[in-house]
This record gives structure tokens, sequence and C-alpha cells, in this order.
């Protein structure tokens, strides 16, 4: 992620601290913190990849709370188990999504279950699950909260329902899925199976479908959108930006991407209501 200028070394604890550590198929990882609580949501880099990442950006492995898990699949979880058994961290996984992944997790240090839909509590952090479209068992996006400020998580799904626009609007960070151009993808190498896989609505949305849900769910008060999972095949980042970036009309967002081979910048959002 470019264009983020890293936040000062001294944190106000009532702002919230964002970093993509890794976005695509090759590994999924988003580091967020209040500075009392850290999490990561999913860890799809091998563990000691997660903690050079971390590291490279003064972030602490040791201090996380917990981690968040999206998916079953392989680029959501590959580093979950070596960083919950060896700094002891809890792993919040819904029971599906448990039963799917839990034989390619090993020994974890705690699971905790949640279910799409209800609100869970991670000490002073609010994560409201909600079900995505997805080829996998239940699949999840996310709102992170604390007071008035929100992020929104909405990668790996074939079709922006209804609910997921309800669950998105509204906050101040967005990360959206903006995976694939057709025409790259229609006149690609990927065999035909995976690429009606990928246009299915179980599949990954399209540049042109992100730039239809960044148009329905954007606010005055929107101050960053995040293109992530975008693919090194059959989409660029710049293909990305300009065809989402054309939604935007009503705000000024900070519009940027994520890549999969390197963590961006330390984003700060300041809770502008942490005083009411």
């Amino acid at each position: 992620m470019k264009n983020c200028n890293p936040p000062p070394k001294a944190v106000n604890s009532c702002d919230l601290t964002l970093c993509m550590l890794s976005s695509g198929s090759k590994g999924n990882s988003i580091y967020i913190s209040n500075g009392t609580t850290s999490i990561l949501v999913d860890a799809g880099l091998s563990g000691i990849e997660i903690e050079r990442r971390m590291k490279s950006k003064e972030l602490l492995p040791e201090k996380l709370d917990a981690i968040v898990i999206s998916h079953e699949h392989a680029d959501h979880i590959h580093g979950v188990g070596v960083l919950s058994r060896r700094y002891s961290i809890p792993v919040y996984i819904s029971n599906k999504t448990f039963k799917a992944a839990s034989p390619f997790l090993g020994k974890v240090y705690e699971f905790k279950k949640f279910e799409c839909g209800e609100k869970f509590k991670i000490n002073n952090l609010i994560f409201h699950p909600f079900s995505i479209s997805h080829d996998a068992e239940d699949t999840a996006g996310f709102t992170v909260s604390q007071n008035s400020t929100k992020i929104g998580i909405a990668t790996d799904l074939g079709i922006a329902t209804t609910m997921v626009k309800e669950h998105l609007k509204k906050c101040s960070v967005l990360i959206l899925e903006a995976n694939h151009d057709p025409d790259m993808l229609e006149n690609g190498p990927y065999p035909w199976p995976l690429k009606q896989r990928i246009k299915s609505r179980t599949g990954h949305l399209s540049n042109e479908q992100s730039k239809a849900l960044l148009q329905e769910i954007q606010h005055d008060e929107l101050e960053h959108v995040i293109l992530s999972h975008i693919s090194e095949t059959n989409n660029t980042p710049q293909k990305a930006i300009s065809v989402v970036g054309q939604a935007i009309t009503c705000c000024r967002p900070n519009l940027d991407f994520a890549s999969q081979y390197q963590s961006g910048a330390l984003l700060q959002i300041s809770d502008r209501y942490s005083s009411l």
C-alpha cells in the first residue's frame, strides 16, 4: 500500500492503526490495533514471513491478542497454527470454518467460536462478522469498530449482496476486493473451469463489480479505500484503481491498493468521536 505516512511513535490509544501485511492468492493478513488491543484478520503467509513483515513495521507479534479467521482456504490460514502456538494467541473462527480448517491448523493455543451475524468483542474492539458469497464453508466479511469509527473488510466474494452493502455502510476505511479485469481473465492463460469459478457468484469481484459496490456505499466521511486480492495474472493495480476510482463522486478518500509481496504502510485512523 502506498501514499500513507506512518503514524508517530506515540499513537493515541483511541486511534485505530491498520496495516495490510499481505493481500492476494499467495497469502492474506491484516493487522489492526487501537494501542491496547492488537489482532490479525487472517494469517495466510508463513509464520516466519508474518513475523518478518510485522517487525519491519515495528509491530510485535508477541503483543497480538487474537487471530480472526475469515475462511479455511490456505491463503488465509497458512500461518495461524504456528503463530497461535508460539505466542499463545487465541483464534476466533466460526463453527463451520473450524470443522473445515482444523485438520490444517495443527495444535492451536485456544479456539473461540463466533457465528456470522452475531457481534463479538475482543477486549475493546467490536467485530461484526457477516456472510459473504465464496466457495468455502462459511466465509465471513467483517466490520471492526471502536466508538463511531468502523473498518469494513470484504474480500473473497463473488457478489456484493444487500447484506454486504448494509454492513459496509458508514465505514471510515473500506478494504474491498478488486480481483480481476474481465477482459484479461477471459483472454488469459487460466483453464476454462477456473475462469468460470472466478467469475461465478462464489468466486471473486471484478474491478467493475467493486466499482458498483463502492458507488452504493460511499459517503462523505469515507477516508480510505484499499483495493485488495488483486490478481497478478488477470489484473493490474493501475487498472483496478482506474476503474474503481470512477465510483468516487461524493467524497475524497485516499484510494490505494494492497500487495501480496510486501506489507503496506501503517495507516492511522483517528477516532473523532472518542471524547463523546
